[in-house]
């Protein structure tokens, strides 16, 4: 299968999969790799520059890697093959980074705000972030959900090709919309329904979000919106011989 793969594709495909299978065999040796190359927001106090790059690379568990690359390999080898090397990296590396960018938009802007209330409450944040850092007691540090909810949002990582391949997505549904998928390998939906109704719910999960959801909506979302303005300024420049 690897010899019929675009060069940029297979290339992409093989580092996922070996960030993977690294960060499974250094996780029974107590290196959680996943913590250390996720994506943390800018403003955390694990968050280091190179996770720019590292975040889409790292997946959480087999399914998680195994759907998102199922997909890239179908959709973004035939987008590689129509517009080539070149112009597809670019692609790629715009959406992850679309992705990336307004993940933290609205992160950020949390962050900053449960500061406040934590030194509001009598705390340094240099106390606070050494704690975390030393996986130290949070018992004493003032209202028990804000603290809880710093906590969790400086230490959980964004991962995964998630938000590129939501580029992939709706590049491939603006230029063939009509192409038929099986859903569950039986039911035939058309792709403007199939990603137009999986956007409308991410979409819906941005405004809604449940507490024990881990799915970084915004991400997929920035994703989408890259890959879209992306393919709808190509196709308008190249109108000559573009699909």
């Amino acid at each position: 299968m690897l010899n019929n793969l675009p060069q940029v594709t297979k290339n992409i495909l093989i580092l996922n999969i070996m960030f993977f299978v690294a960060s499974f065999f250094l996780g029974t040796q107590g290196i959680n790799l996943i913590q250390d190359f996720g994506a943390h927001y800018v403003n955390s106090p694990f968050f280091e520059p190179f996770q720019l790059v590292t975040h889409f690379f790292m997946h959480a568990d087999f399914f998680h890697i195994l759907f998102n690359m199922w997909l890239f390999v179908i959709l973004g080898a035939h987008l590689e093959k129509m517009w080539g090397p070149k112009r597809f990296f670019i692609f790629y590396l715009v959406s992850a980074f679309a992705a990336f960018a307004l993940f933290n938009m609205i992160g950020v802007y949390e962050i900053e705000t449960l500061k406040e209330q934590l030194v509001q409450d009598g705390n340094t944040l240099s106390t606070i972030n050494q704690a975390i850092l030393n996986d130290n007691s949070f018992e004493y540090f003032g209202d028990k959900y804000t603290v809880e909810r710093y906590v969790r949002m400086v230490e959980t990582p964004m991962v995964g090709a998630s938000g590129a391949i939501f580029g992939v997505m709706a590049a491939f549904t603006i230029l063939f919309p009509n192409t038929t998928f099986y859903l569950y390998f039986a039911v035939p939906v058309k792709a403007k329904y199939l990603v137009g109704a999986y956007l409308a719910y991410t979409v819906y999960k941005v405004f809604n979000p449940s507490e024990m959801d881990n799915v970084a909506h915004l991400a997929h979302l920035g994703g989408a919106i890259a890959g879209a303005v992306m393919v709808l300024y190509w196709r308008k420049k190249d109108r000559s011989n573009f699909w």
